[in-house]
């Protein structure tokens, strides 16, 4: 079957019969798979980008004492990849239902995340303990994609 051998050809094929209305002839379980699949990866892509925002946004309020200059990459990448989340939420409206699912999702992942970086401190930076890191995410949605948040005292 083509979808094995050259998915490429396959997915060229399938666009070819929707577009002729070749409705019979095509492979609906595969076709079905994919679009599921692709699915699966707008909300893997979500999640993703928001355990970066979110372990970000803990390093700057958790080690809120580091020099700027350390902070100034944290600041970088909280601003990157919540323009990753808005960007996508702007593309994919559907998605914002599923923000509150990827939020408790990604959470966990960047608490570790947030952890094992805090340990690679250098410099006199002071290496937080882990129980300064909440187990549940101290920041309410609308904060973690307002663009002038960047963290603050973690409750």
């Amino acid at each position: 079957m083509i979808y094995e051998q050259d998915f490429h050809l396959w997915l060229e094929d399938t666009i070819q019969k929707l577009t002729h209305h070749q409705f019979s002839e095509l492979d609906v379980e595969h076709l079905i798979a994919e679009l599921q699949d692709l699915g699966k990866s707008d909300k893997n892509a979500l999640e993703s980008n928001l355990m970066i925002l979110l372990a970000h946004l803990l390093k700057l309020t958790i080690q809120a004492d580091a020099p700027e200059m350390i902070k100034g990459s944290w600041y970088s990448s909280v601003d990157e990849h919540r323009q990753r989340v808005l960007s996508q939420l702007a593309e994919i409206p559907s998605l914002k239902s599923y923000l509150e699912t990827a939020l408790i999702k990604a959470y966990p992942r960047s608490r570790k995340l947030a952890i094992k970086e805090g340990k690679r401190a250098s410099f006199g930076i002071r290496i937080p303990a882990e129980s300064e890191y909440p187990d549940h995410c101290p920041f309410p949605l609308d904060s973690i994609l307002s663009e002038d948040f960047y963290g603050g005292s973690a409750e």
